[in-house]
């Protein structure tokens, strides 16, 4: 794992926890038009982000991915970045 600011790694965990949730639950839950906006809106800023903080953030969730012993957590965590359009490959 590289040498984050924990506080980084928490923060990127949440954002992940958050879209999984919203692509995870049934509608009555959550209106799927709100959660499909919601989700939305989480890429618009993560495509905010200059380029070298977009690159922390993936090397973070990478990190996240490789520690992570939920195998559905995991698979999340490495189709995160492709999900929300920081990566046009889904390799990477």
């Amino acid at each position: 794992m590289t040498d984050t600011d924990p506080l980084v790694t928490a923060l990127a965990g949440l954002v992940v926890d958050v879209v999984r949730f919203l692509d995870d639950c049934d509608d009555d839950e959550v209106d799927p038009d709100s959660a499909v906006k919601m989700t939305e809106s989480v890429s618009w800023v993560l495509l905010q982000l200059p380029p070298d903080q977009r690159e922390r953030l993936l090397r973070v969730l990478a990190d996240m991915a490789g520690a992570e012993p939920d195998p559905g957590r995991r698979e999340f965590l490495e189709s995160f970045p492709f999900t929300c359009g920081l990566v046009e490959d889904r390799e990477r």
